[in-house]
């Protein structure tokens, strides 16, 4: 392993929860925009990888909810629309859709981003 891989290892294991959810969005949007790409490059194979790789987040962002509260009830909603978007996008190699996707992840991964800096705002202020 090399060493940046041994980083980006040590960053996920010694990171917290609130910080996971944040790098599993930022990751889907770093795949999407990879998929966008080889769309518009007609590069179909490439496509298809990065597009079941942001299905593949969504897939684990959704069943990681505590469905003890309605907020997740909402979030599962929303991930289940998002993943459906995702295997028409493949399908159909639609642009619009995987445009589409990424404007509902960039509002999920902006208000996780809020959320994460209250609550080390809170940690910060019970210590």
């Amino acid at each position: 392993m090399n060493p940046y891989q041994q980083y980006q290892e040590n960053q996920v294991m010694t990171a917290p929860p609130e910080r996971l959810v944040l790098m599993l969005y930022e990751g889907a949007l770093r795949f999407l925009r990879l998929a966008k790409n080889a769309v518009k490059e007609k590069n179909y194979a490439d496509a298809n990888n990065y597009i079941v790789k942001v299905e593949d987040i969504i897939m684990e962002l959704n069943m990681s909810l505590d469905m003890n509260y309605e907020l997740s009830k909402n979030l599962r909603s929303l991930y289940n629309f998002i993943y459906e978007k995702l295997i028409e996008a493949n399908v159909k190699k639609d642009l619009s859709k995987l445009e589409e996707v990424e404007g509902l992840l960039e509002g999920l991964k902006e208000a996780w981003q809020e959320a994460y800096v209250e609550v080390i705002k809170a940690k910060k202020t019970a210590l």
